[in-house]
């Protein structure tokens, strides 16, 4: 079996309260979850409305197959423009 996890994390600009973050993490994660098959949630910068940080995880029985799902979804994160992508992680984990 094989794990991939990552992070995203995004700048929200004009963003000047957390429902207003909250609408847009919440626009970002379903449309991501629209294409993929994943698990993804926020996972970090809850009390600043600015930042936003997105976790998610894929499971699979290929390393190339997760890691390829993985570099769509930064792609795809990166294209919906809703917020501006500044920093990715991943980590691919075989079990």
């Amino acid at each position: 079996m094989v794990v991939g996890i990552g992070k995203i994390i995004f700048r929200l600009h004009d963003c000047r309260s957390l429902k207003g973050k909250r609408k847009i993490v919440k626009s970002v994660i379903h449309k991501i979850q629209n294409n993929f098959n994943v698990s993804i949630a926020e996972v970090g910068s809850n009390e600043m409305h600015q930042r936003a940080e997105i976790g998610f995880a894929f499971a699979g029985n290929s390393i190339n197959v997760i890691n390829s799902k993985i570099d769509l979804l930064f792609n795809m994160a990166d294209e919906i423009g809703l917020a501006e992508l500044i920093d990715t992680e991943m980590e691919i984990i075989s079990l």
